[in-house]
């Protein structure tokens, strides 16, 4: 069995670490800037790591659920669920300008290219 690594994002502004059997998407197709996508080459999943522009009307764990719920509306998902979120120790980061950080876990269906969600 493969084991988990490491991975840089953002050119190497910071890592995730990838389970067994993750592909980095960029290595198939265009990937945006904004984005990081691995898919699982066993199942249909995937993970994307997506930076995002601040909205200064919603702040804390709000401003984490409201990316979430507008990138599933833009996505067309309509079936967000949010797992957890939890704020993350700004001792931690190595983006010392942070105010608070946020991280969400939670799923949502989408459709890939032209299919349709299930």
């Amino acid at each position: 069995m493969e084991p988990k690594r490491n991975h840089p994002l953002f050119g190497g502004a910071f890592s995730i670490t990838l389970p067994p059997g993750a592909l980095d998407v960029s290595d198939f197709r265009p990937v945006p800037d904004n984005q990081e996508v691995f898919c699982h080459r066993g199942t249909e999943q995937s993970l994307i790591v997506e930076l995002l522009e601040l909205q200064a009307h919603v702040q804390g764990e709000a401003a984490a659920r409201y990316h979430f719920e507008a990138l599933g509306g833009v996505q067309g998902s309509g079936d967000e669920q949010v797992e957890a979120v939890q704020p993350l120790s700004l001792q931690n980061l190595s983006l010392r300008a942070c105010r608070d950080a946020w991280v969400l876990c939670g799923r949502q269906r989408m459709a890939k290219e032209n299919e349709v969600a299930w």
